[in-house]
């Protein structure tokens, strides 16, 4: 009778265990990013799916992990993110003559500082906007992630105005 019911509670414990290892795996911090899907235009996105294709693996040494929702008009890198969005709405700080405006290896950027200490670059002259976020503290020199995805924007969205 002591068999049966010390096998009775091993039994018992087995699924419990199971349960345990479950929920503690579903618990687990999730870190992915997540990001706003644009919603270009037809040409637009076509640019900024084109963009996609070419975008590089990795950018400021951090390996590409897109955001949630999946879309090719996001990408990202890195945790916490510096995320890559086409298609985007003209920023309203471009009519502004006094706004910050860098260039970057033949692509220029509107900068703008946020609140909590990111960067936040948006394209100029080109027929897509393409906003790159940069997370407070995730690089010393704050260009470096702009000089990676510097070529694939000159290869795949041509110079000029945005619809």
């Amino acid at each position: 009778m002591n068999s049966f019911r010390h096998r009775h509670h091993s039994v018992l414990r087995l699924p419990a265990l199971v349960l345990l290892i479950t929920v503690a795996g579903c618990s687990s911090a999730d870190d992915s990013a997540s990001a706003a899907v644009p919603s270009p235009g037809a040409k637009v996105t076509k640019l900024c799916q084109n963009l996609d294709k070419v975008l590089p693996a990795r950018v400021d040494g951090q390996d590409r992990r897109d955001p949630e929702p999946a879309s090719a008009l996001t990408a990202g890198w890195g945790n916490p993110a510096i995320i890559l969005r086409c298609g985007v709405v003209r920023p309203a700080a471009m009519n502004d003559p006094e706004a910050d405006g860098v260039d970057v290896n033949g692509v220029g950027w509107l900068l703008q500082k946020q609140g909590d200490g990111s960067f936040r670059f948006t394209t100029t002259l080109r027929k897509a906007y393409v906003e790159v976020t940069i997370p407070k503290g995730r690089t010393e020199d704050g260009m470096a992630p702009l000089v990676d995805v510097a070529p694939a924007i000159k290869k795949a969205v041509p110079k000029g105005i945005a619809d």
